[in-house]
């Protein structure tokens, strides 16, 4: 068997199958009402992340060491990574939304890699004495399973601020902690979702429907509720003219979910960083003399630990959830890819094996 033309067929099929798979989950995004674009979604997903798979271990046959040596190898690598993510949050928080952030990630990172890149950057090639490593499997694996899942945790939190506008919202069952987003302002209340039949409304008579409608959001006095059915039948949809509907109930359910799903799919991400950056150290002193060197991949990789430390921090310790932590969390977003691709990019250092300029 032809290996060489097995991975350029297969780097090609993942593009393809991503980039078809990305149009499937943006037509269901904008088409919710047609049945089988989430299953087709999920599917495509799924073989690419097999074809990834099966590119991996033809060049691992062929050039019979782990295929993490150069930058082509690692970005199938990554996009192995975020696929597989991608199907472990989507079967988490059955939202079809999750595809259409991480699809054009994991299509674009592949074709940066099929596409772009020199052939001699594609071509297996022996390695160079540092990398002679039983290390190479632990520490680099470890650090780009933990970029992707940060990555895709990351995105979530992009997502969530896009589906609620930026906008303050009270949210419950994932931080653990207290604080949140009460606030004593007025006007700074944050949303939270809650049924109608679950407030306490003024009794008949006493005023009129309207304000029978405004003690529902004014019954709680520290956020603002997104009501999801109304208690009086009689009360018509133009009078419910308040905060909720500018955020629907059903975009607030999506919002909690994307929330808690991306603090869950960082909180993987943290420690597969955290147990990376460990074995670097091991290794770096193995290769080198020195556990820390603060070569510039070293020093993005601590820079990444910090950001991402900080988000869960503030979400355990402090209550964060929402609006802040996903800022902190789309900031870690930029990090992460600067601490992978644009170190190699912007300057050389120690780790500088997928420079391509």
């Amino acid at each position: 068997m032809n290996l060489v033309a097995l991975q350029n067929g297969l780097d090609n099929i993942s593009f393809a199958v991503l980039f078809v798979t990305m149009l499937i989950y943006w037509g269901g995004a904008a088409f919710n009402n047609i049945p089988y674009l989430p299953v087709l979604g999920t599917s495509g997903m799924a073989i690419a992340n097999l074809c990834i798979a099966a590119l991996l271990s033809a060049r691992w046959l062929e050039a019979g060491y782990f295929p993490l040596s150069n930058l082509y190898e690692s970005l199938f690598f990554l996009a192995w990574g975020i696929t597989t993510i991608h199907l472990i949050a989507e079967n988490m928080s059955k939202s079809r939304l999750v595809g259409v952030v991480t699809a054009p990630v994991a299509m674009g990172i592949t074709a940066f890699a099929a596409l772009t890149l020199p052939s001699s950057m594609q071509s297996a090639e022996p390695l160079v004495p540092a990398l002679k490593s039983n290390w190479l499997m632990m520490h680099v694996s470890v650090m780009m399973l933990s970029y992707a899942a940060l990555m895709v945790g990351s995105l979530l939190a992009i997502a969530f601020l896009v589906v609620s506008g930026g906008k303050n919202i009270e949210l419950h069952g994932s931080s653990v902690g207290t604080g949140g987003f009460r606030s004593k302002n007025e006007s700074d209340r944050p949303y939270r979702l809650q049924k109608a039949t679950d407030l306490v409304l003024q009794p008949q008579g006493e005023a009129s429907n309207s304000s029978s409608v405004n003690s529902v959001f004014e019954s709680n006095g520290s956020a603002k509720t997104a009501v999801l059915d109304l208690a009086n039948p009689q009360t018509s949809q133009k009078e419910v003219i308040n905060d909720a509907s500018i955020l629907s109930p059903q975009r607030l359910n999506l919002a909690e979910t994307l929330d808690n799903i991306s603090y869950r799919i960082i909180g993987l991400g943290f420690p597969l960083l955290t147990i990376g950056i460990i074995a670097g150290g091991v290794w770096a002193n193995e290769a080198w003399g020195s556990y820390w060197s603060w070569d510039p991949k070293e020093t993005w990789a601590l820079i990444t630990w910090l950001v991402f430390a900080a988000y869960l921090h503030a979400r355990i310790t402090k209550g964060w959830q929402g609006r802040r932590p996903a800022i902190l969390a789309a900031t870690g977003f930029v990090v992460v890819w600067v601490c992978y691709l644009g170190v190699n990019l912007l300057g050389k250092g120690l780790h500088s094996y997928g420079w391509f300029f």
